[in-house]
C-alpha cells in the first residue's frame, strides 16, 4: 500500500453517512442530504448544511435524500455525495484512490448492489467491496460472529430494519424490511395532521420522536409544545401534545418490527434458536434508541434483549473492524467489482 492510500469503511445510510478510516477510526458523521439547484443541476450543499434546508428551500432549490429505504434512489446525487465525502476525508490534494468497503441492507438485490459499487467507483474508489449491514452491526456490537454459535442482531436504521442470525461467519437467516426510523417520523407527521390539524416537517417529527415516543410496556410520561402550520387557517400555530398519544401513533411501527423479529426466529434452526434464547437479541442502529423498544422486545418475545453501546455507530464500527482484521472477518466482506465496459465500435 502506498503512503497516501487509505482503506475506508462507509455506512451509506438513508439518514446519515458515517466514514471510518483504517488506523484512525470514525472520521466523519454527516446527514445523507444534498441541496441542488434544479435549473443548473449544481450542488449547493451536502450534509449538515443541506439538512438545515429541508422544508425551507425557495422555488428552484431542493434538499433531497438520494437514498431511500437503504438503497440508491438518485444515482447521480448519490455518486456526487460519496465523491464529496471521500474528498473531504482523504484531503483535497490527495490523489490516491481509496479502497472502500460499503454497507448495504441484507435484502438488496444484485442490481442494487451493483448500483452501490458503480456509484462508489465513479466517485473515486480504486476498489469497492460490500458488507451486509446486520453483519457489520454484529461485529461492531462485539458479537462472536466467527464462532459456531447463534447470535442475533436487529439493526434499525433510518430506512430499513435488518435482522440476521449469524454463525461461523455466515448469516444463516436474514431479513430486511422498510420499517424503521423514517416510518416512525411519518407516523408522527400523520398523527399531527389528523388529530391536531397541524402540518409539521421531518425535523420537527424527529424532535418529537426523541423526546416523547415510547413503546415500552409501561405508560409513557411527558408533554411538549409543537409549532407548525394550521391545516384550517394556513397560519403558524402551536399545539400541546402528550407522550401517550405519540406513543400510540408509533405503536404500529414497533409492532411490525417485533413481528419481523418473530418471523426470523421461526425460520431459525433449533440449535441456533437455543443459542439465541441463552445469548439474547442485540439491538443496533439509531432507530433502536426508540424509547422502551428493547424492553418491549424482551417482554413480548420472552428472550433477553440488549441495546448495543453507541448503537448508531455499530455498523460503521463493525466495517472498520473488518478492515482492520481481514484475516478474521474477510469471509464476511464480498467483492462486487464494477464491470469493464468495452467499446465495440473501435
Amino acid at each position: 500500500m502506498g503512503f497516501f492510500t487509505r482503506d475506508i469503511g462507509m455506512d451509506l445510510g438513508t439518514a446519515s453517512v458515517l466514514v471510518y478510516i483504517k488506523g484512525k477510526g470514525i472520521v466523519l458523521r454527516e446527514p445523507s442530504v444534498v441541496a441542488v439547484d434544479e435549473y443548473s443541476h449544481t450542488i449547493l450543499a451536502v450534509g449538515e448544511k443541506a439538512l438545515t434546508m429541508l422544508g425551507r428551500t425557495p422555488k428552484g432549490i431542493s434538499a433531497i435524500r438520494p437514498l431511500k429505504n437503504g438503497v440508491i434512489s438518485d444515482y447521480e446525487l448519490t455518486e456526487r455525495m460519496i465523491h464529496y465525502y471521500l474528498r473531504l476525508v482523504m484531503g483535497r490534494f490527495n490523489f490516491a484512490r481509496p479502497r472502500v468497503v460499503v454497507c448495504v441492507p441484507a435484502g438488496v438485490t444484485e442490481v442494487e448492489r451493483r448500483s452501490v459499487v458503480e456509484a462508489t467507483a465513479d466517485a473515486g474508489s480504486m476498489d469497492t467491496k460490500l458488507i451486509e449491514e446486520p453483519v457489520a452491526a454484529a461485529i461492531g456490537a462485539g458479537l462472536p460472529v466467527t464462532k459456531a454459535g447463534g447470535c442475533m442482531v436487529v439493526d434499525i436504521g433510518g430506512g430499513t430494519t435488518d435482522i440476521a442470525v449469524i454463525s461461523m461467519s455466515s448469516a444463516v437467516v436474514k431479513e430486511s424490511v422498510t420499517i424503521a426510523g423514517d416510518k416512525v417520523d411519518e407516523a408522527i407527521i400523520k398523527h399531527m395532521r389528523r388529530n391536531h390539524n397541524l402540518l409539521i416537517g421531518e425535523r420537527t417529527a424527529e424532535r418529537i420522536k426523541m423526546q416523547l415516543a415510547v413503546v415500552a410496556p409501561e405508560p409513557p410520561m411527558g408533554a411538549m409544545d409543537v409549532t407548525g402550520r394550521s391545516v384550517l387557517s394556513g397560519l403558524p400555530r402551536t399545539a400541546h401534545i402528550e407522550a401517550a398519544e405519540i406513543s400510540q401513533a408509533v405503536e404500529e411501527v414497533a409492532t411490525s418490527i417485533i413481528e419481523t423479529i418473530h418471523s426470523v426466529l421461526e425460520r431459525t434452526p433449533p440449535e441456533l434458536a437455543s443459542d439465541i434464547y441463552q445469548n439474547g437479541i442485540t439491538l443496533t442502529g439509531g432507530g433502536a434508541l426508540l424509547g422502551g423498544l428493547c424492553r418491549r422486545v424482551q417482554t413480548e418475545l420472552r428472550i433477553p434483549c440488549t441495546l448495543a453501546e453507541n448503537p448508531a455507530d455499530c455498523v460503521v464500527r463493525g466495517t472498520g473492524m473488518a478492515l482492520e482484521n481481514m484475516e478474521l472477518y474477510g469471509d464476511l466482506v464480498h467483492d462486487y467489482r464494477k464491470p469493464v465496459r468495452y467499446d465495440f465500435r473501435r
